[in-house]
């Protein structure tokens, strides 16, 4: 049976309540299919894109649970493993939103912060931990943390976590977890190296729920390319965009870190107000940069995809790729960042020759046609490749080395190869020729005194 609303899932006064001062009036698809399963305490195993309300799919029955069933006395009873600080902060905000009318209690364990304040919030004994892998694994091998009793863990975001190393942390952590828990594994596809292993060690005779396929492009993000000749003209493109296309927030996303600073020191320049937000800042500054975009003091943020993992802002309508995505998968990371909790958004890629094939692989296999787009005075004098395949992509214009025709001087070579096959072949004048001496005057003495090198007879 489907829901049409959160009532009809009759969950406790105090988290209906929750649901309804912050506006979460119809459960999105995720929720529908994961909530009664994690109601029934089953094991999951979730495909599920960014932004498609998978955090309260899982939030809310683990709420319920231990609200339905106090245990004061036990140690963490809910874990939730996330790959990035960001993220974690985000569950957190998910949690506080969701849990405002009840008792639990619920804390941030990641990197960047200071050890001490964790160890603080651990002795509090929290209902839920939300933790990345690395920190928490430090915790619980100096005795900080205890997670003998946990009843539910999720990971969330299972193929990024790999992405970035961390399965050998996760693996060690299900090692000192409660055998009896109920674990829920959510990731945007379901093909990752690696995933299996770790789907063997944490799920017990899973349900699997798919909810959108890895190569199923969000409805409500429309996706447009401008071409561009070279960097110098992205350059001109992305002001002009960022002063006059029509956005609340926008994220402008490069696939170098050191292109980052130079791309806000750009945007400043011409009066945008952005900032850059780089994997290895400091925590503080990372969470000012985040603390200024959420309150509208800046409308761009500059990043790479390692830095904008679980971001997760409101009103955030654009996305700019001023360096092409390697990939569908990145695509659809990045853009995933808009056009969430059901609201519309847009991307915008800037494509010069280079990134041409890249663009079409991207388009062919997400099913795709993105919108082309022309900046009026900023055209690209780059149309497209002059030469294309039939797939789209750019032709070289050469022909294959098998299909390449042989020179006449070639073909008369290899006749005459052909007729002196089987032939003996005589000597130039250069090789019956008597070769010259190359012997030093200290190597014909050495030859006349009888010390030279022996020669066999004949």
């Amino acid at each position: 049976m489907t829901q049409t609303s959160f009532a009809d899932f009759h969950l406790p006064d105090e988290l209906l309540r929750a649901l309804e001062r912050n506006a979460f009036a119809t459960p999105t698809p995720v929720q529908q299919g994961v909530m009664p399963k994690a109601r029934e305490g089953r094991d999951l195993l979730v495909r599920a894109a960014t932004g498609s309300g998978k955090t309260a799919a899982y939030l809310l029955p683990m709420l319920e649970r231990f609200h339905d069933n106090p245990a004061p006395d036990t140690a963490t009873r809910g874990l939730i493993l996330a790959p990035t600080r960001e993220l974690a902060k985000q569950i957190r905000h998910h949690f506080l939103q969701l849990g405002s009318f009840t008792r639990l209690t619920a804390c941030v364990i990641t990197g960047g912060h200071l050890r001490k304040h964790q160890v603080a919030d651990l002795r509090k004994n929290p209902d839920i931990i939300i933790a990345t892998p690395g920190r928490l694994l430090e915790h619980l091998e100096n005795g900080h943390a205890d997670l003998s009793d946990l009843e539910v863990l999720v990971i969330d975001e299972a193929d990024r976590m790999l992405d970035m190393g961390f399965a050998p942390d996760v693996l060690a952590i299900l090692e000192v977890t409660n055998r009896a828990r109920q674990s829920m594994l959510f990731s945007a596809t379901l093909d990752q190296k690696g995933l299996k292993s770790l789907v063997d060690h944490l799920l017990n005779e899973p349900e699997s729920i798919l909810i959108d396929s890895a190569r199923q492009q969000h409805p409500d993000i429309h996706q447009q390319v401008v071409l561009a000749d070279d960097a110098a003209h992205k350059q001109q493109l992305l002001p002009w965009l960022a002063a006059n296309d029509t956005f609340t927030k926008a994220v402008v996303f490069a696939n170098m870190r050191e292109s980052v600073k130079e791309l806000a020191n750009l945007l400043q320049g011409k009066g945008v107000r952005c900032a850059a937000l780089q994997g290895e800042m400091e925590q503080r500054e990372r969470n000012r940069v985040m603390d200024l975009f959420r309150r509208g003091e800046i409308d761009v943020l500059v990043a790479t995809d390692v830095a904008a993992r679980g971001l997760d802002i409101a009103d955030l309508d654009l996305v700019i790729n001023f360096d092409m995505p390697r990939n569908a998968e990145e695509l659809l990371h990045r853009t995933g960042r808009t056009g969430r909790a059901g609201a519309s958004g847009r991307a915008i890629s800037l494509v010069t020759a280079p990134d041409w094939n890249r663009m079409i692989n991207i388009e062919r296999y997400l099913g795709l046609a993105f919108e082309r787009r022309a900046i009026e005075g900023l055209e690209a004098r780059f149309k497209g490749p002059k030469k294309q395949k039939s797939s789209g992509k750019a032709s070289s214009g050469k022909p294959r080395k098998e299909e390449q025709k042989p020179s006449k001087a070639k073909l008369k070579q290899r006749l005459r190869d052909r007729k002196n096959i089987g032939k003996r072949r005589k000597p130039s004048v250069a090789e019956t020729a008597p070769k010259a001496s190359t012997e030093s005057g200290a190597e014909k003495k050495t030859v006349e005194a009888g010390l030279g090198p022996l020669k066999r007879k004949r």
